[in-house]
């Protein structure tokens, strides 16, 4: 395999995972991503290689999610269902996570997903691999929560435990705090977690504060950084900068695994925040240097939140296939007729024109300074106090 060759899992069943048409997570996101990429010739390059699912391993299931917990979701896939105080006890059959026809092989089809991409980086042919059919961060070891049923992004991160890798970052970008994923790992001091989200004061799951460092046996093996609502792309960026790069290069991972939930845009339906894709795929893209800088390479992402399915994640989801390919599409680039006739006809809405919304990626460097006064800023600082001491890092000035 060459250098920059990256492994893309991508298979039609995943459109299988399906809460319904009324629901803000449609499988439509996914196909139209993966034909949004096949259309700008990403799927047809030479280093990019793209595989189905593998059987999916109940075993491996079975070590991260409960047994009782994964019997209630076959259940809750049958015609009977499950009864309320099941449903409420594990989280299924609720209105974020309504039962469906065979939920659990669909929803063990993300998970092993990024099992498979996590092996693809471990066995030494790829050094990057993409399943932006994943990302669901929110997943408890026994219970569904926040249209999440099982957490690929444990799987994928445990799959690199067992394989003898000691310090994996996990980041997750969605505009929701990964409290599922923190909470698999929240006293593993192999594994840090970083999570860059709108405040939970304001959002969904209410979790992922600055004084949230981890465990008793994993102290700083957590950092949150909690953003005021309606940051913009500025901001949001000068948080990352402010942030993510000092402690990444501190921790010296092995590899990194990333969360790209787009759900933080715009218009997305579901949260306050105010980003573009363009402020996405430049996150994407130091994502992609800060493990080629401290991780050898090795950086495996997956999808994540996002529900404006036309507008916003195809053309998100393609920018982080491309950026892990080194085919990065230039912003400027007009959307292919043909992917925009065959969204609109699935859609009945007209596709956005091209693969920018105007951000040109300017942002005030935290070099040049804290602003006291500043939301934004007082909100990073809090994370920079909480964390950076026990890197070796001075909050006011590294």
């Amino acid at each position: 395999m060459a250098e920059n060759d990256v492994y893309v899992v991508w298979d039609d069943a995943v459109t299988g995972y399906n809460f319904g048409p009324s629901h803000p997570m449609h499988p439509l996101r996914l196909d139209l991503t993966a034909k949004l990429a096949l259309e700008f010739g990403l799927f047809d390059a030479e280093n990019v290689h793209v595989h189905p699912i593998n059987d999916i391993d109940e075993a491996k299931l079975a070590r991260l999610h409960d047994a009782d917990f994964i019997a209630a979701v076959k259940q809750a896939g049958t015609e009977e269902g499950l009864a309320e105080a099941d449903a409420q006890k594990y989280g299924i059959g609720t209105e974020d996570v309504p039962g469906f026809e065979n939920m659990h092989t669909a929803s063990a089809l993300l998970f092993q997903g990024s099992i498979d991409a996590a092996d693809a980086i471990i066995s030494g042919g790829y050094r990057r691999a993409v399943n932006f059919c994943g990302g669901m961060h929110h997943a408890m070891p026994g219970k569904a929560s926040g249209f999440c049923v099982y957490n690929d992004a444990a799987a994928g991160i445990t799959e690199f435990l067992d394989a003898g890798f000691e310090r994996i970052v996990y980041l997750d970008l969605d505009a929701h705090h990964g409290d599922g994923v923190e909470t698999f790992f929240w006293d593993d001091p192999r594994v840090l977690t970083i999570s860059i989200h709108e405040s939970g004061k304001y959002l969904f799951p209410g979790t992922g504060f600055p004084a949230d460092i981890g465990g008793l046996k994993a102290a700083a093996s957590a950092m949150n950084i909690a953003l005021p609502p309606r940051a913009g792309d500025a901001d949001w960026l000068r948080a990352f900068d402010a942030t993510v790069p000092q402690v990444v290069a501190a921790f010296e991972p092995q590899v990194i695994v990333s969360q790209h939930g787009c759900d933080g845009h715009r218009a997305d339906p579901l949260t306050h925040m105010r980003l573009s894709v363009d402020a996405m795929r430049i996150a994407a893209e130091r994502v992609r240097d800060l493990a080629v800088d401290h991780a050898d390479g090795r950086w495996l992402s997956v999808g994540g939140g996002g529900y404006a399915i036309i507008d916003v994640v195809p053309r998100a989801w393609t920018n982080l296939v491309a950026i892990a390919a080194d085919r990065g599409i230039d912003p400027g680039a007009r959307i292919p007729g043909r992917w925009a006739d065959y969204a609109q006809t699935k859609t009945g809405r007209e596709a956005p024109l091209s693969m920018t919304d105007g951000f040109d990626g300017t942002f005030e460097p935290w070099s040049k300074g804290f602003d006291p006064e500043a939301e934004l800023d007082r909100a990073v600082m809090g994370t920079r106090k909480n964390i950076f001491p026990f890197f070796g890092l001075d909050p006011y000035f590294d």
